[in-house]
């Protein structure tokens, strides 16, 4: 009966009915979608065809993609997810390229250009001192020389206060210039330590050290602090590019990027959504960088824009030579009365051996005035370009690396690489088939995750290396903006308000920049200061070979580090034997 109804009697009834139930069987296996287009891609990709189906399988063996008929063997899916994860950090790689290059770039300009500015600063102040004051310079050098060597030492990163710095090499020119305007008399190093004691309230330098000071101070400073900024800059990008994908990354990347090949459609691109949210998912904890990103961003421009006006490097380091000269001829203009003051507080000196005690007009009678330099023969560049131009560039390139991290997958999507375009909503990979893709697109950052269907995010754990990059940023921005009002903030607890290189930011500067140019402040000249340039103490117990000197004599006068009063004492009475020459 039954192959009665199966077979009708017209057909051989054996041959039919056999024939009917082989093709009942074998209708769920019947040849599937060719895998021909898959399996190309699948091998330009490198991989080897050997697990590879020439038709569509079912998809039972899948866990990433949709288990439906498939071109991918477990295999292929296993090494398409490891693929995945290597386009995605390559492609995070590429896109931040172009901030690592600049912060490398513009970081080593900047710091080749302004050593090259210090070292062309110091050849040109000893040209011209040796020119202009020939032997008298020569045999006293050596102060010179200190205070570069410790300008140098500061601006690469060492342990070093700008206004001890300064003072000190005011104190040591005091004592040098006081015994050349007095040749005839001998002094002790007891009595030049009186001397530079007294400097504050005689002010034999005037207004000039206490101008130099700020103007060097806050051109140093700031200085320093872009060049560290440049430095932290290439560093928070070369961390946080070197990511890891983590489990359900990888997932939601394999799902958006290779399951359309395991469906036979490799060309099929991901819908823009779909993209975004995996994206973000991923990216949770670079985009909880952005805000303190683009503060650091802001005081980089900031601090290069004071560079560029009021603090700037290239004035501060030519106005050396010309305040030091300046200051110099102050004091010999008015040596008579500076000497009759120190006269009056230190004790009457002895007479030189061997000399005749001058008259006052007498010493002030024939001598060669000290000269300060043209414009023309000042440096005005250097690395082969100049300030203006190096941050004028500089501002050019940091101005859209604002909001980078939190706008990262946006720009990883609009690569039509990486996912269709707006234009092919409706015929786009959706994550499991072809169509428009429906889910909201998430918010930003970790907490921003809380329902992305995409990729599985725990909001309640913070990436501990994403809070590091964030604390180091902070902290670069605050040496940054202290920078900016002419602070460091390795000595603002020791020197704020002390007006020692820490604390000159609230001081006015119109009147320490030359009378020209497009930054010269429209103000008045500032009051002056009656009590003098204010000098910390001279504290001779640092590190280092300067600092560390021993006690000799009475009244903490302690002998220089560089040269000892034994050494010094030579060239201090050939000086005087020279000076006394060409005065007479």
């Amino acid at each position: 009966m039954m192959f009665s109804r199966l077979c009708p009697g017209r057909y051989p009834p054996a041959l039919f009915c056999a024939l009917a139930f082989l093709g009942v069987t074998l209708r769920p296996v019947t040849t599937g979608r060719s895998c021909t287009e898959s399996r190309q891609v699948y091998a330009e990709k490198g991989y080897n065809l050997n697990t590879a189906p020439l038709t569509q399988i079912s998809g039972e063996h899948l866990r990433l993609c949709p288990q439906d008929y498939t071109c991918c063997s477990s295999v292929m899916e296993e090494a398409l997810a490891r693929k995945s994860e290597v386009d995605f950090l390559s492609a995070i790689d590429d896109t931040s390229q172009f901030l690592l290059t600049t912060f490398t770039l513009r970081h080593r300009k900047f710091d080749e250009f302004f050593r090259e500015l210090i070292d062309m600063a110091e050849k040109s102040m000893n040209q011209m001192f040796t020119k202009t004051y020939g032997k008298l310079y020569t045999q006293n050098a050596r102060v010179f020389q200190d205070l570069f060597v410790e300008l140098r030492r500061y601006y690469s990163g060492g342990n070093v206060s700008l206004g001890e710095v300064l003072a000190e090499f005011w104190s040591r020119l005091v004592e040098r210039v006081f015994s050349l305007v007095n040749p005839q008399y001998q002094f002790s190093e007891e009595y030049l330590e009186c001397v530079s004691k007294h400097a504050e309230q005689l002010q034999p330098f005037g207004d000039l050290p206490r101008k130099l000071r700020i103007q060097v101070s806050r051109a140093f400073i700031a200085s320093r602090a872009l060049v560290q900024g440049l430095a932290t800059g290439r560093e928070i990008v070369s961390k946080a590019a070197k990511l890891s994908a983590g489990g359900e990354c990888v997932r939601a990347l394999m799902r958006q990027w290779y399951c359309p090949l395991c469906r036979g459609t490799p060309s099929l691109r991901p819908c823009r959504g779909l993209c975004l949210n995996v994206m973000k998912g991923c990216l949770a904890n670079q985009a909880d960088l952005d805000a303190e990103w683009n503060n650091f961003i802001d005081a980089l421009v900031q601090v290069s824009e004071k560079l560029e006006g009021p603090f700037n490097m290239e004035l501060a380091v030519d106005s050396i030579a010309v305040k030091v000269s300046e200051a110099i001829m102050h004091m010999q203009e008015n040596s008579v009365s500076i000497s009759t003051k120190v006269f009056q507080g230190c004790g009457s000196p002895r007479p030189a051996p061997g000399r005749s005690r001058r008259s006052p007009r007498e010493q002030g009678g024939n001598r060669r005035p000290f000269r300060t330099y043209s414009p023309e023969e000042k440096p005005t560049t250097a690395a082969g370009t100049n300030l203006d131009r190096l941050v004028s560039d500089l501002k050019e390139r940091l101005r859209p690396m604002r909001g980078f991290w939190v706008s990262l997958p946006y720009t990883l999507c609009n690569d039509d690489k990486m996912a269709a375009d707006l234009t092919n909503e409706d015929r786009c990979w959706n994550g499991q088939t072809r169509g428009r893709y429906l889910p909201d697109v998430t918010g930003d950052g970790l907490v921003g995750q809380i329902n992305n269907p995409e990729v599985e995010v725990d909001i309640a754990r913070p990436d501990v290396r994403t809070r590091q990059l964030i604390m180091e940023l902070r902290v670069a921005t605050n040496r940054l903006r202290h920078a900016q009002t002419g602070q460091d903030t390795d000595f603002i607890d020791s020197e704020e308000g002390s007006g020692s290189g820490g604390g000159v930011g609230g001081e006015r500067y119109n009147d320490d920049w030359p009378g020209y140019g497009p930054y010269s402040p429209p103000y008045g000249k500032p009051p002056r200061n009656p009590s003098g340039p204010n000098k910390p103490p001279r504290i001779r117990d640092r590190s280092g070979p300067k600092w560390t000197r021993p006690n000799q004599g009475h009244g903490g006068r302690v002998s220089s580090g560089v040269t000892q009063p034994t050494a010094c004492l030579l060239p201090l009475l050939s000086l005087i034997a020279i000076f006394a020459l060409m005065w007479r």
